[in-house]
């Protein structure tokens, strides 16, 4: 392989212009593959989904939410306890550096729902798996008629992205950290 060659390979291993997996960026990048389901999807008022479901039939749907639980759920899927956090287009940094910019959700909950998620093998199991306080956004589609226990919406999530605790904050943080 030749120079020229060997750059290019580096450069398209960083991905996400240096803004690496979990988007340390002052805006939101996102990831090749969720790319895609952006464009097929709207962000969608909770309310609106939680009070008329069937509006949401066949649209994707895309929310942030902080996980509060993960049980086992059939077929090797996951039932995810969520609350939707809304999505701050200006992340918090903790100093000039971009690398210091961390996807920034609001300190409130919105409401909870669960999502029924294929976990893929990095975000099942260690110290960076899927857990209460990590932050998804999913994209999926409403279970029509079901609700979780808190009375929220069921989403039957096609894909994912997940940030581990601490690779990302919430506007709690924005006496400390800068915009």
């Amino acid at each position: 392989m030749g120079p020229k060659a060997c750059v290019w390979v580096g450069l398209l291993s960083l991905g996400c212009a240096g803004a690496g997996p979990y988007g340390h960026a002052r805006t939101y990048l996102p990831l090749g593959t969720e790319e895609p389901w952006l464009e097929r999807s709207q962000e969608s008022v909770y309310d609106e989904v939680r009070r008329m479901p069937d509006l949401y039939r066949d649209r994707v749907v895309n929310w942030f939410g902080v996980v509060t639980a993960v049980e086992a759920g059939a077929s090797g899927s996951a039932r995810i306890a969520l609350q939707v956090r809304t999505h701050q287009d200006r992340h918090l940094c903790e100093d000039e550096g971009e690398s210091t910019c961390r996807v920034t959700v609001s300190q409130r909950d919105g409401g909870p729902f669960t999502a029924v998620v294929t976990l893929r093998p990095e975000d099942a199991l260690g110290e960076n798996q899927v857990q209460p306080n990590s932050l998804l956004r999913v994209f999926g589609t409403v279970a029509v008629g079901e609700y979780d226990a808190q009375g929220g919406p069921v989403l039957r999530v096609q894909y994912y992205r997940h940030w581990p605790r601490g690779e990302y904050v919430t506007t709690a943080s924005a006496g400390t950290w800068r915009r």
